[in-house]
């Protein structure tokens, strides 16, 4: 077995740090818990957690054997944060099915932490890093993801009403630049 390389950990670290966003993300989970009354840090940190794992050991295979390429996987991805970009930006809800009594897995953990973007990331940072060095990266980001979870009552009164609104249209515009750049470069456009 290969030893942890710290400079590896750092980096992949810091590379699914900037993917997940969890700051940025910020305003759309306090707009989930306005909406749904409590937030399940818990159970959406563990289910991100398992789910990037999960892709990291199995994501080609997983996409191979139901016929998807990475790409249609991402554009798939893209389309639901175009959504909740322009839920943010318009305040206005797409999403009308039923309004779980708190929310975790769906939309917060799948598409928000563990998105398109973070498992196409963590199957190009395989052929680039050791596995295990991969592994505590995920685990530490998943640490950031808890506690911005945990406390996002706290962050949202340190916010204020009009800090929360502002904070959420402008990270409507960038989820909806996001959303885009990844379209286009897996659409080929």
């Amino acid at each position: 077995m290969h030893p942890f390389i710290f400079k590896e950990i750092l980096s992949v670290t810091m590379i699914l740090f900037a993917i997940i966003d969890i700051m940025g993300t910020i305003p759309i989970i306090i707009q989930m818990r306005q909406k749904v009354g409590h937030i399940q840090s818990e159970k959406a940190s563990i289910a991100a957690l398992v789910l990037m794992i999960a892709f990291l050991f199995v994501g080609d295979e997983l996409l191979a054997i139901i016929g998807l390429d990475i790409s249609s996987f991402a554009i798939a991805g893209s389309i639901v944060i175009f959504i909740i970009a322009l839920e943010m930006i318009l305040g206005v809800t797409f999403f009308k099915e039923e309004v779980p009594e708190a929310a975790s897995i769906v939309p917060i953990a799948f598409p928000l932490i563990a998105g398109a973007g973070t498992m196409t990331t963590l199957l190009s940072l395989k052929s680039q890093y050791q596995t295990q060095n991969i592994v505590v990266g995920i685990l530490l980001n998943t640490l950031v993801v808890y506690l911005v979870l945990k406390n996002v009552k706290w962050l949202e009164k340190l916010l204020g009403k009009t800090g929360l609104h502002i904070l959420r249209k402008a990270f409507g515009v960038i989820l909806l630049a996001i959303a885009i750049k990844l379209f286009r470069s897996n659409s080929g456009l």
